[in-house]
């Protein structure tokens, strides 16, 4: 099991903004954030739901290639209310909300590019 994991990108203040409002309908809020002077090396946010982060983003040089990222969501609804909220917040659709039959027949997923370009998704594995 994994408990937390991160990415690097170029705007930590834009990259905050985005996914703040992207990660929202998934239950997700921004919880830390951590100063260079803390981390050693780059201003850091930590999202997740309350209180534990797990996904953290770190100011600096993006990863090269993008990362993929999926979170999983309890609902379709969910997933199509992250899509929606990624796209408002300035996400580029990388593949909208629908099934992925070519996975399992009840992946629902959708993907957005992040400021960055890093491929953000989200799934449910729900039947419904």
């Amino acid at each position: 099991m994994i408990d937390h994991m991160g990415i690097n990108v170029s705007d930590i203040r834009k990259s905050k903004a985005f996914y703040a409002l992207a990660l929202a309908p998934l239950g997700y809020a921004l919880v830390m954030e951590l100063p260079a002077s803390v981390t050693g090396y780059a201003d850091t946010a930590g999202f997740g739901e309350p209180p534990k982060p797990d996904f953290w983003i770190s100011g600096g040089t993006p990863n090269q290639p993008p990362i993929h990222v999926a979170f999983r969501a309890s609902t379709r609804a969910q997933v199509d209310a992250f899509h929606a909220a990624a796209i408002a917040a300035g996400g580029v659709d990388n593949g909208p909300p629908g099934l992925r039959p070519h996975y399992h027949a009840n992946y629902y997923g959708a993907f957005v590019r992040d400021p960055d370009g890093h491929n953000i998704e989200a799934v449910c594995h729900a039947a419904v």
